[in-house]
Formats: structure tokens, C-alpha cells, sequence
């Protein structure tokens, strides 16, 4: 199975165990790319979430130097109206962003399914 496989089979096995699930990418931070992706609506751009996540990140770790916090960036979380927004990095260069709806899920459940199905595929 190839790396892409992997990944693929990874963000599938996420969208069908989590309930609420609207869609996930990996995402390349330098490049902001989206290595694989998978979405349950055809309107909602994975490849846009990821740039402009990517950015996101840049910037709180931007912030976090001029503060001088030393600490390891483990997640982010972004609460909208009916939306939960997960990023989780699976090293320092590499994250992934999942987005599940509020009402169907919460913050506790997409964390938990993030780490195991990361264990099980062997991601990090």
C-alpha cells in the first residue's frame, strides 16, 4: 500500500466513524497543499481550508515567538455556529484538519477518533 493509500484509507475511515463528519485533509504546512482529502459536501474546498489554515498556523506560531512561549503547538480548535474546526499536527510540518458539525459531535469525540485511527494507521 502506498503512502497516499494510507492516507486516503485514513481520512475515509475517519469520515465514516465520526458522526457529524463534513471533511478532513492532511495538510503540507510549508506549502499549505492538501496531500489527501475527503469531504461529505462538494461545496465545502478542502484545498481553500488548507491554505488558509496553513496561514493560520504560520501566524500562531509567529505569535508565539514574539511572546517567547516554548511549548510545542499540539492542536487548534475553531468553534463556529454549528461547526467545529479541528487542526492536529502529526509532526512539525504535517496536520490534519477536520471539520465535524456541533451538533452531532464534539471536541472530546473528534480528538479521541484523530488519535486512535493515527495509531491505527501508524501516522506518527
Amino acid at each position: 500500500m502506498t503512502q497516499q493509500d494510507t492516507l486516503n484509507n485514513f481520512l475515509n475511515s475517519l469520515a465514516e466513524d465520526l458522526n457529524g463528519f463534513i471533511g478532513a485533509s492532511i495538510v503540507d504546512l510549508d506549502t499549505g497543499m492538501s496531500l489527501a482529502s475527503v469531504s461529505k459536501y462538494p461545496d465545502f474546498d478542502l484545498d481553500v481550508a488548507a491554505a488558509y489554515n496553513s496561514e493560520m498556523v504560520k501566524a500562531k506560531f509567529k505569535t508565539m515567538d514574539a511572546l517567547s512561549i516554548n511549548a510545542t503547538l499540539e492542536d487548534m480548535l475553531l468553534t463556529l455556529t454549528g461547526q467545529l474546526h479541528l487542526i492536529k499536527f502529526l509532526d512539525k510540518d504535517t496536520f490534519i484538519y477536520l471539520a465535524v458539525n456541533s451538533a452531532q459531535s464534539n471536541l472530546a469525540l473528534m480528538r479521541k477518533a484523530v488519535i486512535t485511527k493515527v495509531r491505527e494507521y501508524d501516522l506518527a
